[in-house]
């Protein structure tokens, strides 16, 4: 089936992120920084936030379960924008050419109270027909519902989708809904993948 939509993940696709970036500036040793991000402010729960939590509400939690590190659990919100490594600009400068081409758009696991801190910031996103942010549908990938929904609102057939993302478990819904896909990992050259499948 022709491609005629190309629908992006973001965080590992476009956009540069890593709590990292910002807990190395905090933590003055490995050690800490790894306990922190492995068992306070883990994947599983910031996944949460990604599904719909108020971070207000997941901040709490956390600082209950881990009082000594209150500090640093505030900071991943009041300072969230400095996990952001920016756009990942080899990837991102595909869009204009695609764009002429094909109907474009993002299917984002990303808190609701985030993702407009990085919006403006990037022209990029305003190159995209339509952006699904999970945490303000209230679900997340990998679940086939926000792919429903994606299909749905912008009156999309599956298998003229091509899917690009990192995360094995959102390609693999992906495809059992009829999506064509590419799995991003770090040694994946998107403009030769596109390639491959004259997608330009």
């Amino acid at each position: 089936m022709e491609i005629k939509n190309i629908v992006f993940d973001f965080g590992g696709v476009l956009m540069d992120w890593d709590p990292r970036y910002l807990f190395k500036k905090v933590f003055s040793n490995e050690s800490d920084l790894d306990f922190f991000l492995k068992n306070v402010c883990n994947d599983e729960w910031n996944y949460q936030q990604d599904a719909g939590r108020p971070f207000q509400e997941a901040i709490q939690e956390r600082i209950q379960l881990y009082p000594d590190f209150k500090n640093e659990i505030e900071q991943y919100y009041d300072n969230w924008i400095e996990m952001i490594g920016g756009e990942i600009s080899e990837n991102t400068a595909l869009i204009p050419k695609l764009k002429s081409n094909y109907r474009l758009f993002g299917l984002t696991n990303w808190s609701a109270e985030t993702f407009p801190l990085v919006y403006d910031q990037y022209p990029f996103f305003k190159d995209l027909e339509g952006i699904v942010v999970s945490g303000a549908e209230k679900m997340a990938k990998p679940d086939p519902k926000i792919f429903q929904l994606l299909l749905n609102r912008y009156k999309l057939i599956a298998n003229e989708c091509l899917f690009i993302d990192d995360n094995q478990e959102n390609i693999k819904t992906a495809q059992s809904l009829g999506f064509q896909t590419i799995h991003l990992t770090p040694e994946v050259n998107l403009a030769l993948e596109l390639e491959k499948i004259a997608v330009n």
